[in-house]
């Protein structure tokens, strides 16, 4: 259970911006311990293969008070956000390490007792000039459904989607962190190890 500890520098180095992004790749978990302070112990990053695509929409809420005939003040609260994560197949070590699922006689059985993980969720989206590498850091998923149909002239491949909430973590309210233009080089090399806090020097 190692974390790495990020401190926010600006290396003198020629960095590039992307100026678009496609894709979606190396989506990992890792699975939260939580301390009796509050405070959260991250498991090694386990990749999950096939993912397909990524849907993801903000929660909070926005508030409006009126005078004078128009706004006099506003404010939104960030929650977080809601994903809905596509893959080709949900790999079973997330079903047994997340969803609670056991194996049993070679196969997953489900136990309508089973107590769900809480998991920080890591993935890169390309870009034309670098990968941009996203960590949520307080995440749970939804049991997937299945859907499927009959066999035709051609073959339809079925894919399952899981519904994540990616939410403030109550030790300090940290939501995500994403990589930037100017992160250093050996961050991104060993983002999969453990999963990256963002401690900021004062």
């Amino acid at each position: 259970m190692n974390n790495i500890k990020l401190f926010v520098e600006l290396p003198s180095l020629q960095f590039f911006a992307n100026r678009v992004n496609f894709g979606i790749n190396n989506v990992h978990y890792a699975v939260i311990t939580e301390q009796p302070d509050g405070t959260f112990e991250y498991a090694t990053p386990v990749r999950i293969p096939g993912a397909v695509s990524l849907t993801e929409t903000t929660v909070g809420d926005n508030t409006r008070f009126y005078a004078d005939n128009g706004v006099y003040y506003s404010a939104s609260s960030n929650q977080g956000y809601e994903m809905t994560l596509t893959f080709a197949k949900i790999a079973e070590q997330f079903r047994i390490d997340v969803l609670g699922e056991t194996l049993v006689n070679g196969g997953l059985y489900e136990n309508g007792n089973a107590r769900q993980q809480s998991f920080a969720l890591l993935f890169e989206i390309d870009g034309d000039a670098q990968e941009d590498k996203f960590v949520y850091y307080n995440c749970t998923a939804t049991r997937p459904g299945t859907s499927t149909s009959t066999r035709t002239e051609t073959t339809e491949v079925n894919t399952n989607e899981l519904t994540i909430t990616a939410s403030p973590r109550t030790s300090d309210r940290a939501i995500r962190w994403i990589t930037g233009e100017t992160t250093d080089q050996a961050i991104k090399d060993g983002f999969y190890d453990a999963v990256v806090e963002p401690v900021t020097i004062p």
